[in-house]
């Protein structure tokens, strides 16, 4: 049988003491030995070392029940180890998190050693309000173009008969670009995803930039009917980037310039060098009235928005992680002419 260690009686109050969290550790007797910083301050009070457990962590849940006697941490199962995170409540109402550690030299001895770890519910709950949020913005970017789609599916539906074929094809193209707009949102809402959770896949290689920023600016022109210039440096050397993704950031760059801005979109390529590693700059910029530095930071954040035309949201936070994924930058300033200036930066290829 393996047993584990015996408990150690000395901890480094210096270092409990930079620790986030509250951390109360009691002896096998259920006195406090050693507590910190943060504990004190979220209990309220600094007599604790040397009190009873059952005295100092007064908690209790929303039913009134006391922390110490419902929990037990000197009873209950013999092999008990753990209790996991739960939410507990100061008189004052203030909700901590409490996770629990019983130390035991094997399992059926007795407690030898209590750890109760403390912190904030605050945290929690902004983190809650902002998955709200979340799904609140999501859903209210869905419904609009699902609401199209029942629409004119159920208009069709309903006096089949009493339109004509151009009036069929016509509804037939209503749905098709709002569904399109669905399956727009729904991939940018998988790529954030995967920026979130760092599943985002990349697959660089030598990029030519003069070649794939004039597809962009061409695909653009065509769609748009806007003028897009675009003047890149002499002899520019390749960037190490995944080709699929620099065109989906110029993409979304010279579109939010067209949408967004005023007069014609000007886009530009030059090397430059940071601390000795050399960069390829592609800039953006329009004629508009270009982006107030009150609300530059905001721009890269999820939904955001700005003005009365159109868009998700999601299209300069995607573009923000993809250009940082690639270990690049992207920045935010004036036009020489007062318009927007959305400059990203890329490494350079490499080729020993």
């Amino acid at each position: 049988m393996t047993t584990e260690p015996a408990v150690e009686s000395h901890l480094d109050e210096g270092l409990l003491d930079t620790l986030p969290d509250g951390v109360l550790v009691a002896d096998a007797d259920g006195v406090v030995r050693h507590a910190n910083d943060m504990a004190r301050r979220l209990l309220g009070t600094d007599d604790i070392v040397g009190r009873s457990l059952a005295e100092v962590v007064t908690l209790q849940d929303l039913d009134g029940h006391d922390w110490y006697g419902l929990t037990e941490p000197y009873r209950g199962l013999n092999i008990r180890r753990m209790q996991a995170e739960q939410a507990w409540r100061l008189a004052d109402g203030t909700e901590l998190l409490v996770t629990t550690r019983m130390r035991r030299r094997s399992p059926h001895h007795p407690v030898e050693q209590v750890a109760v770890s403390l912190r904030s519910a605050r945290a929690r709950d902004r983190l809650d309000r902002e998955r709200s949020d979340l799904v609140a913005t999501v859903a209210h970017e869905l419904r609009s173009p699902l609401t199209g789609v029942r629409g004119f599916t159920g208009t069709l539906l309903a006096r089949w008969d009493k339109f004509s074929d151009d009036q069929k094809k016509l509804i037939m193209q209503s749905v098709h670009s709002d569904t399109d707009r669905l399956t727009r949102l729904i991939a940018e809402l998988l790529e954030v995803a995967r920026i979130d959770t760092g599943r985002l896949s990349l697959y660089p290689r030598p990029v030519d930039v003069a070649s794939a920023v004039e597809q962009v600016t061409h695909s653009v022109r065509a769609g748009t009917g806007r003028e897009v210039h675009f003047e890149p440096d002499p002899d520019l050397p390749q960037i190490l980037a995944d080709p699929d993704r620099f065109a989906q950031v110029l993409t979304n760059l010279v579109d939010n310039a067209v949408r967004h801005g005023e007069g014609m979109v000007c886009v530009t390529a030059a090397i430059r060098e940071v601390d000795g590693q050399p960069y390829v700059d592609v800039v953006v910029e329009d004629e508009g009235e270009g982006i107030s530095p009150a609300i530059r930071k905001r721009v890269f954040t999820k939904f955001w928005k700005h003005g009365t035309r159109g868009g998700s949201g999601l299209g300069m936070y995607i573009a923000h992680g993809l250009v940082i994924a690639h270990g690049g930058d992207i920045v935010i300033g004036d036009a020489d002419g007062g318009g927007a200036r959305i400059e990203t930066s890329w490494p350079v290829f490499a080729s020993n």
